[in-house]
């Protein structure tokens, strides 16, 4: 019989919703503790990275982490980063730190559900040839978060960010195959192999994908990391979409973030259209 998967969790938090926080730990603890009941999941790692520049913030993050995981099969790493590194770059100080079979980039705003870890890994294990996995996602309300993605022309970010409502309805068809309804509505839901683009609020990654891609692209500070590695994990093997494995995101929604955000987000776009190429319509 096989050994059960070993796993590296990384969390990057900046000034950190303390609720979401602790909700996002708890149903991580629950789900990691079903994984290691079903022996699907052995050693798990968890690394905490802080990139408030406050050492109080941080002290707290790295507190509920401990207390959290306490008496627990999880080994917990806390890291202020003293400076705020970006979100890519905190998580690569983890990537490579434990050599785990899989790696779980995961929101501090996530919340997983019981056997989320469980079937994820359980479905990596059984497809080789895939060296990512998406979820599916909702709201807090249960409405459905369409977080994979096709390859966006920049008229679609700016529908989909910034347009008046009136506007995205006359453009429903387009904003639809960009958030790729067509499979993430599909009934019945299924695995789907092959999927563009997937979000940073949770991205499962295998060993070798990590290892031959090198984790996400420190020059994107902020938005678009994820669009990026996931082009070039797809490059060297899989990414998939599977339903059956669940997450609840708070989170989204950069256009409603401020102007700082908003720059930011200008910013990353241009570099990825830059790295990528560009597609305007």
């Amino acid at each position: 019989m096989p050994l059960p998967a070993s796993l590296q969790v990384s969390i990057v938090t900046w000034h950190p919703d303390r609720a979401l926080f602790e909700r996002t730990l708890d149903g991580l603890a629950v789900a990691i503790r079903a994984a290691q009941e079903a022996n699907v999941l052995g050693t798990v790692h968890l690394a905490l990275v802080d990139n408030s520049e406050d050492a109080g913030v941080a002290g707290a993050v790295s507190a509920l982490g401990r207390a959290r995981f306490a008496g627990t099969r999880v080994h917990v790493a806390c890291v202020h980063a003293h400076t705020n590194l970006g979100y890519g770059a905190a998580h690569n100080l983890a990537l490579h730190g434990t050599g785990a079979n899989y790696h779980l980039v995961l929101n501090p705003d996530a919340e997983l559900a019981p056997d989320a870890l469980a079937a994820a890994i359980r479905w990596l294990d059984a497809h080789p040839d895939t060296g990512a996995l998406a979820p599916s996602v909702t709201d807090a309300a249960g409405r459905t978060q369409y977080l994979c993605k096709r390859y966006p022309a920049v008229l679609d970010l700016v529908l989909r960010g910034y347009a008046p409502r009136l506007l995205r309805r006359l453009f429903a068809r387009r904003l639809a195959r960009y958030e790729m309804r067509d499979i993430v509505d599909a009934d019945p839901a299924r695995d789907t192999i092959g999927i563009p683009l997937m979000s940073g609020a949770f991205m499962l990654v295998r060993r070798e994908a990590i290892d031959r891609t090198g984790g996400f692209d420190p020059r994107f500070f902020l938005y678009f990391e994820d669009f990026d590695w996931s082009l070039r994990l797809g490059e060297v093997m899989k990414n998939a979409w599977v339903p059956q494995v669940r997450i609840v995101h708070h989170g989204g929604g950069a256009a409603r973030k401020g102007l700082t955000h908003l720059f930011r987000y200008v910013a990353s776009g241009w570099r990825f259209y830059r790295k990528h190429g560009w597609k305007w319509l």
